[in-house]
């Protein structure tokens, strides 16, 4: 098999939640495979910050400022993408949030909250790259789910409740999708060293880190640059025949 199936370079990839964390690795990373890049993320200074850094190194890039709960702003998002760019083959719906808590105490506007940014998010995103990948002969959507979308963790009920869901939207979409070469996929992280804004003062607890490094087989946490492999895989023609697959990329946690 040719490296060249992993070249990006003719490529247009726009990734949501890409102005830290995650989404930013794969950006950075996707720039570094030859595809030009939209950071798209509710924060603009830092889409603005990560659109530069790639600037300086020698890709393009643009920053765009999008909450994807809005499917107007997500409409948004991919229309400046063609604008830019002239088209769209990369759709990485990645922005997502948590809040840690017992089910029982879980706020109607915390779930609220989680569910729209960690699924209707993702449908938006992914509805309106569609909508242009569709006509033109063919795209790759990739979704962040997660180990949660497959195990029961304490706290994470909506979160889980959400990351299930878009495992469901890929399997949908990539159904639907197959015969106009729009294919879905989506890599399932396990614990990383990036933490997701509402999570941060569990994480700073060092028996939640011990239990992450006991239940983990290669006992760490990944580094969100370990996510870039498996993202590109799956936007690229190396996965031409992939669609509608959840991978999981967590260090062994879920063949426990």
């Amino acid at each position: 098999m040719s490296i060249q199936l992993f070249d990006l370079s003719q490529k247009v990839a726009a990734i949501t939640g890409s102005g830290r964390g995650i989404g930013r690795a794969i950006a950075r990373g996707m720039a570094a495979a030859g595809a030009k890049v939209v950071i798209a993320d509710i924060d603009a200074k830092s889409a603005r910050a990560t659109a530069a850094e790639i600037e300086q190194a020698g890709a393009e890039a643009l920053a765009v400022e999008v909450d994807t709960v809005s499917r107007k702003q997500c409409t948004r998002m991919v229309d400046l993408t063609v604008e830019r760019f002239g088209r769209i083959d990369v759709m990485v719906c990645n922005a997502a949030v948590d809040v840690i808590k017992p089910a029982a105490e879980l706020a109607e506007a915390e779930w609220d909250w989680i569910i729209d940014v960690d699924l209707k998010g993702y449908f938006n995103a992914a509805q309106a790259a569609a909508r242009r990948m569709l006509p033109q002969g063919g795209g790759s959507i990739v979704m962040t789910s997660s180990l949660a979308s497959v195990i029961g963790i304490h706290g994470l009920v909506a979160y889980a409740a959400a990351k299930g869901g878009v495992n469901q939207l890929v399997r949908s979409m990539a159904v639907e999708w197959a015969t106009s070469n729009v294919r879905v996929n989506a890599i399932a992280p396990g614990y990383c060293e990036n933490i997701m804004a509402g999570a941060e003062s569990t994480h700073a607890d060092p028996a939640k880190e011990q239990q992450i490094r006991t239940f983990t087989p290669m006992g760490r946490r990944c580094k969100p640059e370990e996510l870039v492999g498996p993202a590109i895989f799956l936007a690229s023609e190396a996965a031409s025949y992939v669609t509608g697959a959840i991978l999981h990329v967590d260090g062994g946690y879920t063949a426990m």
